[in-house]
């Protein structure tokens, strides 16, 4: 059967993948640009399907030519590694095939969904809270303020977003333009996201945002909603919650706790106090596809009172899906989505296979492989630190002999890295300062994989160097 033979022919080509994981001399990436990718794949769908032997040839074509975000020199991006378990977890998905909108057509997923909802609760100390997974962490940032917008302005449920309302939204000048997109799909206007200054490190400053809380007052327009980022994206900065929430309960703003990079350090008993008062919050987005390292996507958007998701939907008259003839609640009637996709499942398999304590110690390894790597920064006198660490993000550049032009150099040092594909590490600018920046978000990270990193940008770096000072003589 033409089928079976494919089926078996794709997993061993899936054990030898996850294998090579393993292996450090295979590149992260096989860098070609689009022109030479359309060399070497034939991505046109022809009228007549291909063979067997083609179909396979083209799961080898694509494998090879993607980037490997299960190598540990993966530290490009805010997600990286490859969780067995959760993989295992997203295949039985997909075989099921299922809808989260009803228990009817999902009764298992329906249940672990609910399961799972109300474990993050537990970590959140959400004591009556609820929530639903959606599709990434900027879709949870959305409802959060749709949820925020529906308790202060119920009726604009129906009657529509009145701008003379003025409704004004403050996050860190740090934050994720996310916001600014769901101020934007929901009315509200990205103008109206103010951005509060933070400190040298990237944290939100408390009297800042109260300056800016009673600005706005003053001005006529009401304060609806505070958005805490826990992680920054290039600092892996933590707001203090705690201060925030004190000014938000006194203003009566909602406080939303944006998790997606760094909400899964609630895990650790040893680090969770960076995000003190997060039970004070009144939503939080938690994605398990960063450093729980479950893949993509698995995000929840989890909330402190029950009946929170429930009021964003205004009517459903929809007896061809909800019939309510079994006892527990349909899901679909709490989220935006009607179908929606299984992510839940896939954490559970992890959670269940690693445990409690498991998913801890993957964590805290998180954290000690950033302060390795930042000791490794320090110890360097090519590489000076550029920001105190923060958490799981490490911001360096190299400094060398002869050139002056250092954003121009590091640029090309990562570029010239990547497309080498012995290591993959993104970058940003810090004020106007180009930062190489190393994201320690693989759990199985070792101290090995970090020098093999520095070893890697050193050789690339050398070779730069010995290349300028050629052309300078």
């Amino acid at each position: 059967m033409k089928e079976i033979e494919i089926l078996s022919g794709a997993f061993n080509k899936i054990k030898a993948y996850i294998a090579d994981n393993q292996d450090n001399s295979i590149p992260v990436v096989q860098f070609r640009t689009p022109a030479q990718l359309k060399e070497v794949i034939n991505f046109k769908v022809g009228n007549k399907g291909v063979s067997e032997d083609e179909f396979l040839e083209l799961l080898d074509k694509y494998l090879e030519y993607s980037v490997r975000t299960g190598n540990k020199q993966f530290l490009n991006q805010l997600y990286s590694g490859f969780n067995f378990p959760a993989f295992i977890g997203e295949v039985f998905t997909v075989l099921a095939n299922t809808s989260m909108y009803t228990y009817e057509v999902a009764p298992v997923a329906t249940t672990i969904e609910t399961e799972m909802i109300s474990l993050m609760n537990s970590y959140a100390g959400y004591t009556d809270g609820d929530g639903i997974f959606v599709s990434g962490g900027s879709n949870a940032n959305l409802v959060a303020m749709f949820s925020a917008r529906n308790k202060v302005l119920p009726e604009s449920r129906f009657e529509g977003y009145d701008r003379y309302q003025k409704l004004v939204a403050f996050v860190n000048e740090q934050a994720h333009y996310s916001f600014e997109t769901a101020a934007n799909v929901l009315g509200i206007g990205a103008k109206n996201v103010i951005k509060v200054k933070s400190d040298k490190n990237g944290k939100l400053i408390p009297d800042e945002l109260e300056k800016e809380i009673v600005a706005s007052i003053q001005r006529g327009e009401k304060p609806f909603f505070v958005a805490a980022t826990c992680a920054t994206t290039l600092l892996g900065a933590y707001d203090p919650i705690e201060e925030m929430a004190g000014i938000c309960q006194k203003y009566n703003i909602w406080l939303h706790a944006d998790g997606s990079f760094g909400g899964s350090l609630i895990l650790s008993d040893k680090y969770r106090h960076m995000m003190k008062g997060i039970e004070k919050t009144d939503s939080f987005a938690w994605n398990p596809h960063k450093l729980m390292n479950i893949p993509l996507i698995c995000s929840a958007l989890l909330v402190k009172k029950r009946g929170t998701l429930q009021h964003n939907i205004t009517d459903i008259n929809t007896d061809y899906i909800f019939h309510d003839i079994d006892t527990v609640e349909d899901l679909g009637k709490k989220s935006i989505q009607c179908g929606r996709r299984v992510d839940a499942v896939k954490l559970w398999f992890a959670w269940k296979y690693f445990g409690l304590e498991g998913y801890q110690k993957r964590i805290d390894n998180l954290m000690e492989m950033a302060m390795y790597a930042e000791d490794k920064v320090k110890e360097n006198d090519h590489l000076e630190l550029l920001s105190e660490r923060q958490s799981f993000s490490v911001c360096f550049r190299y400094i060398p002999e002869h050139d002056d032009d250092l954003n121009k150099f590091n640029l090309e040092l990562r570029e010239s890295l990547r497309k080498s594909g012995r290591s993959i590490v993104n970058y940003g600018y810090i004020g106007k300062t180009l930062a190489i920046r190393l994201i320690t978000a693989n759990g199985e990270l070792a101290k090995s994989d970090i020098d093999l990193f520095f070893d890697n940008i050193t050789v690339e770096a050398i070779k730069f160097e010995t290349r300028g000072q050629l052309e300078y003589v």
